[in-house]
């Protein structure tokens, strides 16, 4: 309910993590309490506070912002009584203030956001909210006063390289495919964002999807392009939705088609939907989806550069990359290689999950500590349990203890301890996570991601996760580790692309660190963290159980009977520890196991 002179304004997050908590029914509360109201309803993206969605921001004047978490349709009626009609805000359950676009919390401090300067800000269904915060001056300055060559140079100026993984300079990617002879080139946006945990991609396309396509039209200005190319996972649904959107209002406005904004300049977006391949990730295995072949990656050279999409040059950069672009442009190379570290520029998002307290999206400058962002910003671990490890970089990442979470968050610092930054996921975890059965999921869910085409990833992924299944099992044996190890740096080595090379990153950094836990369980056949299912036991604690029932309601397999439970029959799935309220469950090493 737009009024146009409403000076009351209330947002509520609808990205995918507040729909999936009751943002449409909050919203829908919200509209039929305010009908006839002078108050401006509308729809905003993430503002990356995941963790306290629903998420309903009201703003009684401009200066004035307050945000309210953990929202259901009940608490509707309060907040307009109390807050909107007669000003008053509810310190109970209120998250956060916020002044020209940014919180002042804890989780906010020490943020700066340029990726997700419009994340939770704007309504990222309307062009118009974007156009009022700046968006589309980019490309008109580009196209008013700079070259092409003037637009790469203050890319590569500003340090920026590829948020997907990679971390190659963009300036120097564009530059390559300009200095390619051809009519026709292409410009790809990597939104086939994969990996468990990482979810930056996502919350950039349905939070703020006019700054990717103002991204991709500087980008196919500066390398001589007519053509763009969405490349999106159908896991995506709300993404592809705001995203073609965009492309929709941005021609009608001028901004794609002939002649743009009055010039020479001719530019035309298209979406494609992949079928959810990981592999596809990867350009060139991306670029046979595209041209309607199977998912699989092309030997190098020639570079995509050279000869990419249907043989043409081309240049693939991933959705945060595409978001720094127009802010770079409108702001100077300056202004963005002044954050961050000498050779890792600008800033990072990061996608926080697991077993910690404030799970979501933080942007912070290049070379911030781990512990900074894990404890000063995301609050540290949701359990009383003490950290234990940090996942950076998803299925291909690798895993560090607790000891070096002073390591900073930059490309170089991270591999100088055997990590890579990926797409920005960060996995936090406790005492109670067990190091050789999580490379073994991630190990498990890149195997099957494997296209099969060469045979170090499709043999080497089958053969260690075989070994792995073993070693959980309590079956483990002497000399399992070194072949492992052999494997892992075998597949690293000969493996076509990017996936079969980094495979083995989770195995190897968590024999780097957590040796002593395989050890563990190959030779005491103990899982230390007791989460191996084989190797552990349930038991009652007669002292604390007070023959209740619960447990034995609760139990699938009728393992439980007074205060035994038959380890025989019994699938550790943990309902009956979850459901007793007397803490008279416990979880013990299997008999036989040392200790």
């Amino acid at each position: 309910m737009k009024s146009g002179t409403a000076t009351k304004q209330v947002k509520v997050g609808l990205s995918s993590c507040g729909v999936a908590v009751g943002g449409r029914g909050v919203y829908d509360a919200l509209a039929a309490k305010l009908k006839g109201m002078d108050v401006e309803l509308e729809p905003t993206g993430c503002l990356g506070m995941c963790y306290k969605e629903p998420l309903v921001e009201v703003s009684l004047s401009e200066n004035q912002h307050f945000i309210y978490g953990d929202v259901t349709p009940e608490r509707v009626d309060r907040i307009i009584d109390e807050h909107i009609v007669h000003g008053r805000p509810i310190t109970d359950w209120l998250l956060t203030t916020k002044s020209s676009g940014f919180g002042k919390s804890d989780y906010f401090t020490g943020q700066t956001r340029i990726v997700l300067r419009n994340c939770g800000v704007i309504n990222p269904e309307s062009i118009d909210d974007y156009i009022a915060a700046g968006g589309y001056g980019a490309i008109e300055k580009a196209l008013a006063g700079m070259s092409p060559e003037e637009v790469i140079e203050v890319i590569e100026e500003s340090g920026l390289r590829g948020r997907g993984g990679a971390g190659f300079s963009t300036g120097l990617k564009w530059g390559f495919t300009r200095a390619v002879e051809g009519s026709q080139k292409y410009i790809i946006c990597n939104a086939n964002e994969g990996d468990p945990g990482a979810f930056v991609d996502r919350a950039i396309l349905e939070s703020d999807p006019h700054s990717i396509v103002e991204g991709m039209l500087i980008a196919g200005y500066a390398i001589g392009a007519s053509q763009g190319i969405i490349y999106i996972r159908a896991e995506y649904p709300m993404a592809a939705r705001r995203i073609e959107l965009a492309i929709s209002q941005a021609k009608e406005r001028g901004f794609l088609g002939t002649s743009i904004l009055r010039s020479r300049f001719a530019f035309d977006l298209k979406i494609r939907v992949g079928a959810g391949a990981y592999v596809c990730g990867e350009e060139t295995s991306q670029m046979m989806s595209i041209e309607g072949k199977r998912g699989t990656p092309r030997s190098k050279p020639p570079l995509p550069a050279q000869s990419g999409l249907w043989g043409k040059p081309t240049s693939t950069n991933n959705v945060e990359t595409l978001a720094n672009i127009a802010w770079i442009i409108t702001n100077g190379a300056h202004a963005y290689n002044r954050l961050g570290t000498e050779t890792s520029k600008g800033t990072k998002v990061f996608a926080l999950s697991g077993k910690v307290a404030r799970g979501g999206l933080v942007e912070v400058p290049m070379g911030m500590t781990i512990r900074k962002v894990v404890f000063d910003v995301c609050g540290g671990t949701a359990s009383t349990l003490p950290l234990k490890a940090v996942q950076i970089g998803g299925p291909h990442g690798g895993c560090i203890p607790a000891s070096l979470i002073d390591s900073q968050l930059d490309c170089d610092s991270l591999h100088s301890i055997g990590l890579s930054m990926g797409k920005g996921g960060i996995l936090v975890m406790d005492e109670s996570t067990c190091m050789v059965d999580l490379a073994k999921y991630f190990l498990s869910y890149s195997q099957g991601e494997s296209c099969g085409k060469c045979v170090p990833c499709r043999i080497g992924s089958k053969r260690m996760l075989e070994i792995f299944e073993r070693i959980t099992r309590g079956e483990g044996r002497d000399g399992d580790l070194e072949l492992i190890e052999e494997v892992a740096t075998s597949m690293a080595g000969a493996s076509l692309c990017g996936l079969g090379q980094t495979i083995p990153n989770p195995t190897l950094s968590s024999l780097r660190y957590f040796r002593d836990e395989y050890e563990a369980h190959i030779k005491d056949k103990r899982c230390p963290a007791k989460k191996c299912k084989a190797l552990i036991s349930y038991e009652v604690l007669p002292d604390n159980c007070t023959g209740c029932g619960l447990c034995v309601g609760y139990c699938p397999t009728g393992a439980i009977g007074g205060w035994e439970i038959e380890s025989e029959i019994c699938t550790r799935c943990g309902l009956c520890m979850e459901v007793c309220e007397n803490n008279a469950i416990t979880v013990s090493h299997k008999e036989g196991g040392d200790g």
